[in-house]
């Protein structure tokens, strides 16, 4: 390929300030009641190496799904699963956190932990505006599995904004005696007047839709399945059925998380495009699955409940085939930026969408603008005090190129695009930083379409201390990836086709 450009630059130097932690400790009866909030030199917390800088992560320990994320008056509510005693998973809890702007975060004491009924699994939260349950008017109210001999769903309401949770007396609301049924996602269908359920069946592979109208007896109404011949046998979790208005229509999307059975290995979002009318989710012909996101890392995503006509999806930033090896401490895991989906139509059908939340801004610095001029190595931040980055590349598609981002030590990630094809593929090799923990970690092609009709790319490329997120087409193509660098990328090149290119630097939520 013909090379552009040699040009050196770097952008200004960003978010020198020390990091501190933002965790509320009320007092140290608290720190004592939840043991993943606790003594920790602000001067080392948020600031270890790999710990993401624009991503949320508990203080400490173990997190997976998200879980509960209802948005209240003005404040985003996540839950997640959470170990508060390890850095591995067990003992299976709520953590909780809020944010008024999806990119700030304050981590409150643990909110569900387990009983008499097992641990506390994926499940989602509501707002009972009607009084409908019985718990008073406006009453917070979690739907989760209680996951013991058997996983069995269960219920428990706050009326404390999700501080502190008060368990249903006649728990389970839905009993079973086996683990086929999980991850409860409710919200209220205002046409048929009643609380909608979809449970995942794990591996019967399918998803259960019940209805109640008081949130404690509960009444099965269908089931639906896919035949998926290329995997046969791969298990169902987290679903999330979801409303789109679209030209004047409403369609209805079914995401479901898949493990194994992800896109590539391991672990993935597929998502179907569909009717609901009440009772049952009816999926459009197509050539299933379609997937959230192309990458390893973004997994049992949901979208936030009570946000009106937007739809802000979050996913777990890791991959069951090594997500308890990552190079992480005292935290293990990371959600992925927040993405608001969408219904865009690509070559006459429908896809689901999912740039970064516009919140994004509030933390971004102002753009720097390059023209591709002969070679391109770019230095692109000052990597002693600029913490992440967004990079948006606009590049013609009339030949192939390369984009590599690297560090000075010669960790790479390199990112191919075939324009032909319209094909992307990042190879995340033993070259782009630690690797050794696992052997399922390196996957040297990761493929993904364009999904461009266009005959420019624009790519928008976020940069973290441990995590490469891919975003084409306006979000058209998500790949989000971990990495684990010696040090952040700092250094950028591109050859091949013409290009132009901006990048901004993102201020630390933790400065």
């Amino acid at each position: 390929m013909k090379s552009w450009c040699t040009k050196l630059f770097m952008v200004a130097t960003l978010m020198s300030a020390s990091l501190g932690r933002r965790c509320i400790v009320k007092n140290d009866q608290n720190k004592k009641e939840n043991p993943s909030i606790d003594d920790h030199p602000s001067n080392e917390l948020f600031n270890e190496q790999f710990r993401p800088q624009i991503h949320f992560t508990p203080s400490k320990n173990w997190m997976n799904d998200p879980n509960g994320m209802i948005y209240v008056d003005g404040t985003y509510h996540l839950f997640f699963q959470h170990n508060p005693e390890a850095n591995v998973w067990g003992n299976m809890s709520w953590g909780h956190a809020t944010s008024t702007d999806l990119m700030h975060w304050t981590e409150h004491p643990v909110a569900i932990t387990r009983d008499e009924l097992g641990d506390v699994f994926s499940g989602s939260a509501v707002i009972d505006k009607y009084n409908t349950a019985g718990f008073g008017n406006d009453t917070m109210i979690a739907i989760f599995t209680s996951a013991g001999s058997a996983q069995q769903q269960s219920i428990a309401y706050s009326i404390d904004d999700g501080l502190t949770f008060t368990r249903y007396e006649n728990n389970p609301i839905i009993k079973n005696d086996n683990d086929l049924q999980r991850d409860p996602k409710v919200f209220w269908h205002e046409e048929s007047k009643q609380w909608i359920m979809c449970l995942a069946q794990g591996w019967k592979m399918g998803i259960e839709i019940w209805g109640s109208t008081d949130l404690k007896n509960w009444n099965k109404l269908s089931e639906f399945k896919h035949d998926l011949p290329d995997r046969p046998k791969i298990q169902w979790e987290c679903p999330d059925l979801i409303s789109f208005e679209y030209n004047g229509e409403k369609k209805w999307v079914l995401l479901v998380s898949v493990n194994p059975g992800g896109y590539i290995i391991g672990s993935g979002t597929m998502y179907f495009i569909g009717d609901f009318d009440g009772k049952r989710f009816t999926a459009e012909e197509r050539n299933y699955p379609l997937w959230i996101d192309y990458g390893m890392d973004n997994y049992a995503g949901v979208t936030w409940g009570n946000t009106g006509d937007r739809r802000v999806f979050l996913g777990w930033m890791n991959n069951w085939e090594y997500a308890e090896k990552i190079p992480n401490s005292p935290w293990r895991s990371a959600m992925t930026l927040p993405r608001e989906l969408k219904l865009k139509e690509l070559n006459g059908e429908l896809i689901i969408s999912s740039p970064v939340v516009k919140e994004i801004e509030g933390i971004a610095k102002k753009w720097n603008k390059f023209e591709s001029i002969n070679d391109s190595k770019f230095r692109i931040i000052n990597g002693k005090t600029d913490k992440a980055y967004q990079v948006q590349l606009n590049i013609e598609l009339n030949k192939d190129s390369i984009i590599t981002l690297s560090n000075s030590k010669d960790d790479k990630l390199i990112i191919e695009i075939d324009a032909s094809n319209r094909k992307l593929t990042t190879h995340r090799d033993e070259k782009t930083g630690q690797s050794e923990f696992s052997d399922k970690y390196v996957v040297k092609s990761i493929d993904a379409p364009l999904n461009t009709e266009s005959s420019t790319l624009k790519l928008d490329i976020y940069v973290d201390q441990s995590s490469v997120e891919i975003l084409s087409d306006d979000g058209r193509m998500s790949m989000t990836n971990l990495v684990f660098p010696s040090s952040i990328y700092d250094s950028l090149s591109v050859s091949g086709a013409k290009y132009t290119i901006k990048v901004r630097p993102i201020k630390s939520i933790h400065a």
